[in-house]
């Protein structure tokens, strides 16, 4: 299915516009999660075999295969029920903002084929906390879906950096009771200012509200969520140690690494387009980033990689660096929609193998 993908269908739909053909995709997946018939017959041709079926254990959650769709694809929660028929252990959708936003001017997105790579500025385009809210609260809730459902929370727009924090507690608070786990994203290059929040200052303010939110949460009777935090692939190592260490202070449950690159390697030195640069060119800095956490938390903090997952050689070098499930979104777009069913029984496999079941 790959093969005829790569040959007959990704020369067609690269002649047209990027965004064009993300939001068509976007469609697709969710025509199939909405009809059952269509959804319920995929499931079963995607599954992992009976044999290979253990979950993954993370989070407090059961993951059914280690592999991701990352945040960016589904922005509004009308997706994601198809991205489970089509193989993917679990979803990140957003990033959702408080306030409704357009994003920025089109285009703003920009694929590079023989690099495998996209670059986007995209600027946070979604529907809402509120919208999105309404829209998850009419289908199962977390405990009752075939996956786990993240939820991805960034700034919005309008608020200013000494605002933010009541912005994404006012996210946090609207769209907690649907969400399986909750990351924080401070990390994309497209929003203003966003970046300078995982500075340890803004940092400490941030995660110590929305802690604190979460422990009210149980302080109610509600349920707590997970909080992750999902950081730049641009920080140094110096800067990603006092990010785990605001992240240790505050008790959050586990990192995303990482988003996408201000950094122009190899081919793309010449380039001058502006936003964040992702897929192949973006593997090898991800994958040190998670080799580094690992270490630098002995292995206690979950890590969840996204960043260049473009083939199963990839997938798999994640995991072996430390990270304990995978993300992927680019990879998507140059290998079709049956990919994450690829990459988790590749992976499935491997971990048979290796354990000798």
């Amino acid at each position: 299915m790959g093969f005829l993908y790569e040959r007959l269908v990704r020369p067609i739909l690269f002649k047209l516009d990027p965004e064009f053909d993300h939001e068509r995709a976007v469609d697709a997946m969710a025509l199939v999660g909405a009809v059952a018939p269509l959804r319920w017959m995929l499931e079963r041709a995607t599954q992992l075999p009976a044999a290979s079926t253990r979950p993954i254990e993370c989070l407090g959650l059961q993951f059914p295969n280690s592999v991701g769709l990352a945040a960016g694809f589904d922005k509004n929660g009308v997706a994601w029920r198809g991205a489970a028929a089509l193989g993917f252990g679990h979803v990140e959708i957003g990033t959702v903002t408080l306030l409704r936003q357009p994003g920025n001017d089109r285009p703003r997105a920009f694929r590079y084929p023989p690099e495998e790579a996209v670059i986007n500025r995209m600027g946070f385009n979604n529907d809402g906390a509120e919208t999105v809210a309404r829209r998850l609260a009419r289908l199962a809730p977390p405990g009752a879906r075939r996956i786990p459902l993240g939820i991805n929370l960034g700034k919005s727009r309008a608020a200013s950096l000494d605002k933010a924090t009541q912005d994404y507690v006012g996210s946090f608070e609207l769209l907690a009771d649907h969400a399986d786990y909750v990351v924080i994203n401070v990390s994309s290059p497209n929003t203003p200012d966003l970046r300078k929040l995982q500075e340890e200052s803004w940092l400490r303010e941030l995660l110590s509200a929305l802690a604190g939110a979460n422990r009210a949460r149980a302080a109610s009777g509600r349920v707590p969520r997970p909080l992750l935090l999902k950081i730049a692939p641009d920080l140094s190592f110096p800067q990603i140690d006092r990010v785990v260490a605001v992240i240790a202070e505050f008790g959050l449950d586990g990192i995303v690494a990482t988003n996408t690159t201000l950094a122009r390697p190899g081919a793309f030195s010449a380039v001058k387009q502006a936003g964040g640069l992702s897929g192949r060119p973006l593997r090898a800095r991800s994958t040190e980033i998670v080799n580094y956490l690992a270490r630098a938390t002995q292995g206690k903090l979950p890590i969840i990689a996204s960043g260049g997952v473009t083939d199963l050689v990839s997938a798999a070098e994640k995991l072996d660096a430390g990270a304990t499930l995978v993300q992927l979104y680019t990879g998507l777009i140059f290998r079709g929609p049956l990919f994450a069913r690829e990459v988790a029984h590749s992976l499935a496999a491997r971990q048979d193998r290796t354990f000798g079941f």
